[in-house]
């Protein structure tokens, strides 16, 4: 049975294509819900800035990998900027690397 862990652990593994850093790290997943009767999992998430063109390319990504998960028959991803992404929610030690290149 499909877990929000098992989710978490895809995403994980999933790169923002600009920057390399996991969705995740980056602090771009803003909640998961599972029914597990159906099958269907949904994610809500953000992007770094308003403007970017990106978002069908990460969310086809998400669906492909998370789609993968035993269990799961649909993956809908919803794009929000409420509340709007900063610093502050990515991984503190991805932060870190990333300021010091």
């Amino acid at each position: 049975m499909i877990t929000k862990k098992d989710v978490e652990k895809v995403l994980k593994k999933i790169p923002d294509p600009e920057i390399g850093v996991s969705l995740w790290d980056l602090g771009l997943i803003y909640n998961i819900k599972i029914d597990k009767k159906s099958g269907k999992v949904e994610i809500l998430m953000t992007l770094t800035t308003v403007g970017c063109p990106l978002f069908e390319q990460i969310a086809d990504a998400i669906r492909q990998q998370v789609g993968k998960l035993k269990g799961v028959k649909k993956v809908d991803v919803t794009l929000t900027f409420e509340p709007p992404w900063t610093v502050d929610r990515m991984n503190k030690n991805i932060w870190q690397e990333l300021q010091k290149k």
